[in-house]
C-alpha cells in the first residue's frame, strides 16, 4: 500500500513553551488546568515571567503539527504525512521546519515576513497542562497558500485530512475548500473539537464545518460544551457521542464515527447508532510527567492505523498506545522508534 502523502493536516503550528509553574503562578495569569485559551492582553508578560522563574523548554508544538507528527513517527515511512500551516521569518520558524523535516514530515509552511512563529505557553501543575497561546504568525494563514498549485498537490494526493478545531479560528475558508474536495473524491475528512472556546465562540464555522466531517474527535469537557452549546441537555458523554455521529452530513458515502477520549477513563466510539467503551493503558501517578499532547498524540496514534485501513479497535488501541507514550514525558515528544504491535 503506497503510503507516501496519504495524510494531510492543516493547522496553527505553534512553539510551546513548556513549564512546571506552581498554583499562584496559575491565579495570577488567572488560568485553569486541562483548559486551552487563546492569550489576552492579561498574559502578556507571562512567557517572559515563565522563562524567567521556571525552567523551561522549547518544543514544537500546535495540536494538528502534534497529531502529524505522531501518525508519522508511529508510521515510520517517510513522507507518508504532510503539513500546512503559517510560520514567521524567524529563528523559532527556522527550528519548526527543521525539526519537521527531521521527524518525516512533508511540511509546507507559508511565512509571514512580518509576524513572529507563534507560541503556546504550556503550564505544567501535577501533572495536569494548560495552554494559552499566542498565535502570532499561526493567526495569518491565507487561503491563497493553499491554492498555489505545489500545495494543492497535497489536497490532491492525501487520502485523509486532519483538521484541529483551533484552525476554525484562522482560516475556515481553507477548512472548506479541503472539506468540499473530500467530500466530492469520496475522501476522509476529520476534525477535532480541540478546545471548549472553539464549541462556544465558533459555533458557526464549526456548525458549517460539520457536514463533512466523517470522524469527529474530542475529549469529555469539549464533548460537554458542544452538548451545552447545542441545548441537548445531557451530560452524558455516550450519548453525546452518539448525537453528534448522527448529525446530518454532506455526503452520504460513509457514517460519521465519533471518538471522544475521557483522561484515564475509557475511549467512547459511537457509530452506526451505538456506542462501544474501549479502556485505555493505565499509568501509574508516578510516572505521568505532563498530559501536554495527550489528546493530539490519541490522534496521531489512531490516524497512523486509520490510514492503513486497519479496523476501529485497532487505530483506539495505536491511540491510546502513543498517548500513554507521550504522558510519560514532556510535550509531545517520543523515543526514536515505536514499539507498537
Amino acid at each position: 500500500m503506497a503510503l507516501e502523502g496519504v495524510l494531510l493536516g492543516m493547522g496553527n503550528p505553534l512553539l510551546d513553551i513548556s513549564a512546571v509553574v506552581d498554583e499562584d503562578f496559575l491565579k495570577k495569569f488567572d488560568i485553569q488546568l486541562n483548559n486551552a485559551i487563546l492569550a489576552e492582553d492579561k498574559h502578556k508578560s507571562m512567557y517572559d515571567e515563565m522563562a524567567a522563574k521556571y525552567n523551561v523548554e522549547y518544543i514544537a508544538g500546535g495540536a494538528t503539527q502534534n497529531s502529524i507528527r505522531v501518525a508519522q513517527w508511529m508510521l515510520q515511512v517517510p513522507g507518508a504525512t504532510s503539513y500546512i500551516g503559517c510560520i514567521g521569518k524567524d529563528k523559532f520558524g527556522e527550528e519548526m521546519t527543521k525539526n519537521s523535516k527531521q521527524a518525516g514530515v512533508n511540511v509546507h509552511y507559508y511565512e509571514d515576513e512580518n509576524t513572529p512563529t507563534g507560541t503556546c505557553a504550556v503550564c505544567v501543575v501535577g501533572g495536569e497542562r494548560s495552554l494559552i497561546a499566542n498565535l502570532s504568525a499561526a493567526n495569518c494563514y491565507k487561503v491563497d497558500h493553499l491554492k498555489q498549485p505545489e500545495n494543492w498537490a497535497l489536497v490532491e494526493k492525501a487520502k485523509y485530512f486532519y483538521i484541529a478545531g483551533f484552525f476554525l479560528t484562522v482560516s475556515p475558508e481553507s477548512i472548506q475548500l479541503v472539506a468540499e474536495h473530500a467530500a466530492a473524491n469520496n475522501k476522509v475528512f476529520m476534525m477535532n473539537l480541540s478546545a471548549p472556546f472553539i464549541c462556544e465562540f465558533f459555533k458557526d464555522p464549526q456548525e458549517k464545518a460539520l457536514p463533512y466531517m466523517d470522524y469527529v474527535f474530542g475529549n469529555e469537557t469539549e464533548a460537554r460544551t458542544f452538548s451545552k452549546v447545542h441545548g441537548w441537555e445531557t451530560e452524558n458523554v455516550e450519548e453525546i457521542a452518539l448525537k453528534i455521529s448522527q448529525l446530518p452530513k454532506a455526503s452520504e458515502a460513509r457514517k460519521r464515527i465519533t471518538v471522544i477520549t475521557q483522561g484515564a477513563d475509557p475511549v467512547c466510539v459511537a457509530q452506526d447508532g451505538k456506542v462501544t467503551l474501549y479502556p485505555v493503558i493505565l499509568l501509574p501517578k508516578e510516572k505521568l510527567v505532563d498530559t501536554n499532547g495527550a489528546g493530539d498524540a490519541f490522534v496521531g496514534g489512531f490516524l497512523s492505523q486509520l490510514v492503513q485501513e486497519k479496523p476501529i479497535e485497532e487505530c483506539v488501541r495505536a491511540g491510546c498506545y502513543a498517548a500513554n507514550v507521550i504522558i510519560q514525558r514532556s510535550g509531545c515528544t517520543y523515543p526514536e522508534k515505536p514499539d507498537f504491535h
